[in-house]
């Protein structure tokens, strides 16, 4: 007997499918859409040609008027025949009609961007503020090195000597891909990115600017005013970075860490769990476990995020921070290393995408002489606090210097110069990354017209951004107004050692997330398949929900318990691969999508047919949803994909078997279909 007929396209279905639609429209979208950011060089162009139209430029003020285009440079000056490329350039314009001299933004990292930078409101009231591109890492030309990701990715631990031979490779194998790719890798570095801001000068007609730096950037403005000092009115730089600091020495490291240990035995709270912070920091450095129950601990991994972490001293950069790595330390040395497996995960998913790795390289090669004197002495202190964790990273064990070529001019600057321009040197007392003890005594002798403030209790850059905005916004502004420091709107910053987030609480809270929503996930599909095996089936508003919004929990409990498998089975296998995402997530939707569409009367056959297929296209969609973005978003394109594939198919094949009016049940329960509910969609 035939099942009753049901009408191809009734109003569930047509919902269903429009959201099908809209989502897969969704992820076609950010998957293929073009990079609004994207520059190439125009045709018939020549070298020095800015191009600029009007835009908008978004800060934490609002939107600003800008001109945005871009600037047309050589790839390597010293090649006559040298192709071009184009450096992205942004002028967010000054809202007085007379505006003073323009400020020039220079980022940190190396390896960041230049164009992004949301405090440009605070300046650009008397000044028409300036963003250039740093080429390799914005523009026509971008070092990319997903070898180097995907290196990193695959390691066990980030300070082992199989990750730095690894790491070696992946630098060594992107510069020769890029080679073969036709990309002049000596045309890149920090000399070249300062002749880059001088012919953005030159083109927008400017005859002196000023310059706000940070961090690796203070290095550029450093060579911009040993190179183009007549170019020059006045510099400010925060976090400052003097030649040969593109390296950390662990005594100046302990130096700081011993500041915090000072302001610890101030606080009520801080003093009541550690007599001595620095002492107790290194004791607990000397013995980090190996696993947190059974959720794994990477040593070199914790030492990383502990050093980053240390560098900002406020709750602005958290999930890493200073009082949130320290409070961690206090808590391992009570037993409690749940902090340590947080930021050993935490490394582990986020510092393989961390920088533009060609473009850091490039970049850091200007301290590559210090870099082989460093490594081929020995370098490490074994009586540190913390070692050198930021120096072994950054530089592989000291492989970086001898992977990725040299560029040109890179020995030019390899020590500090003197310079007349007027300068501002600005550093947080406690910054782990550019100490201020560095600017005074490697840099501030060299400028007869330079200045230095130390904030107390602050931090790096990221510090000096987010705390106490209007004293830092005075501070820069008259200095450029008049030369004049005016530090006078600060008041007494006192580091806070109880922050409301810890990185104990966020381990504890992943690891119940992660464990809690795994079995959820488990329980969920044995009870739908259970239910079906018996013979049922879920009804119409049951069904939809669970085809429609339950795919999200069982998307990241599928995540997350394959996250749990590889951290625990497979140390070398990456968390952020497409593989571990379409097996994880495509699985556990496919197989719960059909359990909610299935019927346990159809018969064997039928049901093999909606299982293989919603599977199956759950992985396919899976796989399309994760490539449609990147990094923690990609889980949630991935979901969305794969429960989009699953649902898809298993309408049409309704649509299929409803046309042919075909009887879907097991012929022992033929009389059972007369009385059958239709399918849900």
């Amino acid at each position: 007997m035939k099942a009753p007929t049901t009408r191809l396209f009734g109003p569930a279905r047509i919902v269903a499918l429009v959201l099908i639609a809209l989502a897969a429209l969704g992820l076609a979208y950010l998957r293929f859409s073009p990079d609004a950011g994207s520059v190439s060089v125009p045709k018939g162009a020549h070298a020095g040609e800015l191009s600029l139209h009007p835009c908008n430029y978004a800060t934490e003020k609002g939107g600003y008027a800008a001109d945005c285009g871009t600037l047309v440079v050589p790839e390597n000056r010293a090649d006559p025949q040298s192709r071009l490329i184009a450096v992205p350039v942004t002028r967010i314009r000054a809202k007085s009609e007379h505006p003073a001299e323009p400020i020039f933004r220079l980022e940190g990292g190396p390896g960041k961007t230049n164009m992004k930078f949301s405090a440009a409101s605070r300046f650009a009231g008397d000044h028409d503020v300036v963003l250039v591109g740093y080429r390799g890492a914005d523009g026509s030309s971008v070092l990319d090195c997903p070898e180097v990701e995907s290196a990193l990715s695959h390691s066990a631990d980030f300070l082992g000597e199989k990750s730095f031979r690894a790491y070696g490779d992946a630098l060594r194998a992107c510069a020769h891909r890029l080679t073969d790719d036709g990309v002049d890798l000596a045309g890149y570095g920090l000399t070249q990115q300062v002749d880059d801001l001088e012919a953005a000068r030159k083109a927008l007609g400017y005859k002196r600017i000023d310059l706000v730096s940070e961090s690796a950037g203070t290095r550029t403005a450093m060579i911009y005013s040993w190179r183009y000092p007549k170019s020059l009115h006045r510099s400010v730089m925060i976090g400052v970075n003097p030649p040969g600091n593109f390296l950390w020495d662990a005594k100046t490291t302990d130096e700081q860490i011993r500041r915090y240990a000072t302001l610890c035995s101030k606080d009520d709270i801080c003093r009541n769990r550690t007599d001595d912070l620095a002492a107790s920091l290194k004791r607990t450095a000397a013995d980090i476990p190996d696993h947190w129950f059974f959720l794994p601990v990477k040593e070199g991994n914790v030492r990383i995020a502990s050093f980053y972490g240390l560098m900002e001293s406020t709750s602005e950069s958290a999930p890493i921070s200073g009082p949130m790595t320290l409070s961690t330390f206090l808590s391992a040395a009570d037993g409690d290393a749940s902090g340590f497996w947080f930021q050993s995960l935490l490394a582990r998913l986020a510092f393989p995408k961390q920088f533009i790795w060609g473009q850091m390289a490039a970049a850091g090669r200007a301290d590559a002489r210090a870099a082989k004197r460093y490594f081929s002495s020995g370098g490490h202190r074994s009586d540190s606090i913390l070692g050198d964790p930021g120096t072994k990273f950054i530089w592989g064990g000291g492989r970086l210097a001898e992977a990725w070529p040299a560029n040109a001019n890179e020995n030019e600057y390899g020590r500090v110069r003197t310079s007349k321009v007027e300068t501002l040197l600005i550093g947080g007392e406690l910054d782990i990354a550019t100490p201020p003890q560095v600017a005074t005594k490697e840099l501030l002798p060299y400028l007869p017209n330079g200045h230095q403030v130390v904030l107390a209790g602050l931090g790096h850059t990221t510090s000096f951004w987010t705390e106490q905005r209007e004293a830092g916004s005075r501070l820069i502004n008259t200095f450029f107004e008049s030369g004049r420091v005016d530090d006078s709107l600060y008041k007494p910053i006192k580091v806070d050692f109880t922050p409301d987030v810890t990185q104990t609480a966020l381990g504890k809270g992943l690891a119940v997330a992660m464990v809690g929503l795994a079995l959820l996930t488990v329980l969920s599909l044995l009870w739908m398949a259970r239910r079906v095996l018996k013979g049922g089936r879920f009804g119409r508003k049951s069904g939809a929900s669970l085809r429609s919004l339950y795919p999200v929990v069982l998307g990241l409990g599928g995540w997350f318990l394959g996250v749990m498998i590889v951290i625990t089975t497979m140390p070398t296998a990456a968390l952020d691969g497409e593989l571990l995402a379409a097996l994880s997530i495509g699985l556990p939707i496919g197989l719960g999508i059909y359990l909610a569409w299935a019927n346990g009367g159809w018969s064997t056959g039928n049901k093999a047919i909606g299982l293989a297929a919603a599977a199956a296209c759950a992985l396919v969609g899976a796989w399309l949803g994760f490539n449609a973005t990147d990094g923690l978003l990609a889980v949630i394109t991935t979901i969305v994909g794969a429960a989009v594939a699953a649902n898809l198919i298993l309408i049409l094949l309704d649509i299929a078997w409803d046309r042919r009016a075909y009887d879907r049940f097991a012929a022992t329960n033929v009389h059972e279909s007369v009385e059958a509910r239709p399918s849900i969609v």
